[in-house]
């Protein structure tokens, strides 16, 4: 079954409630393909890697997390960013992407989403004064080591994270994908025990060790890769079309 373009981008808008969120690039519709869709690809990231998948898979539609036309970043359509271009043009791919709006919603949103695999409960946002901070905060049905902890993590995202050991056992979590290290001190404020993001910066150590908490980085791109695939199968389900996951595997 196909569905119009504009509609499926609608609806997407909507749910996500993209227009009411501030953001460091556009929400929505990046590039116009075809104007009807009856597959979609999703990815993380629209790399060259994801855009050459979605044309081998005959898709009409590629749903990303990270997107092109980013705050600050050369305009010029040059090198790497006229080759992916070319390709979603020369293919009549349209590119349908979202940032913030895809890690704060309640339901397919990233963080919800990486709650769901590690089986936290969700209590509620890392900062509620603060909108911005897009983390949230909960607590396991068991308490568990950090070192178990991670290995559960290991299991789930199929690669070994990064495990800076606090002092207690694990009872309360905070958390942002991605890049969101940054907010471990905010999850120290409201009394988490361990702190996951996806990304480690320098003095993330530091702030962990010298308050006595445990943190683990478990992948900017393996945190991410959650959100998109939920919202691709809420619109799969939602106008019956083909949904197709293809994950290019990224260390970092």
């Amino acid at each position: 079954m196909a569905v119009a373009l504009t509609t499926l981008v609608e609806e997407a808008d909507r749910y996500l409630g993209s227009a009411k969120i501030q953001d460091y690039c556009p929400n929505g519709l990046q590039v116009e393909g075809r104007p009807q869709v009856t597959r979609i690809v999703s990815g993380v990231t629209a790399s060259q890697a994801l855009l050459d998948a979605a044309v081998e898979a005959g898709a009409d539609l590629v749903l990303v997390h990270h997107g092109y036309f980013w705050k600050g970043e050369n305009p010029c359509i040059t090198g790497m960013k006229q080759r992916r271009l070319k390709t979603l043009l020369k293919n009549d791919l349209s590119l349908l992407a979202y940032h913030l709006p895809l890690d704060v919603h309640p339901e397919v949103g990233n963080n919800v989403q990486l709650a769901r695999q590690l089986d936290i409960t969700v209590e509620g946002p890392l900062d509620p004064n603060n909108p911005r901070v897009v983390g949230l905060v909960g607590s396991l049905a068991e308490p568990v080591s950090a070192r178990d902890f991670a290995r559960r993590v290991s299991e789930v995202m199929g690669r070994e994270p990064l495990l800076i050991e606090g002092e207690e056992i694990i009872r309360r979590v905070g958390w942002c994908t991605g890049g969101g290290q940054g907010y471990i001190d905010q999850a120290i404020a409201v009394g988490v025990d361990l702190f996951i993001s996806g990304e480690a910066s320098e003095q993330t150590f530091h702030s962990a060790r010298e308050n006595g908490v445990s943190f683990i980085a478990a992948g900017h791109h393996a945190t991410e890769r959650y959100g998109v695939q939920a919202l691709g199968d809420y619109l799969a389900r939602r106008f019956a079309l083909e949904h197709l996951f293809i994950d290019c595997p990224n260390p970092v």
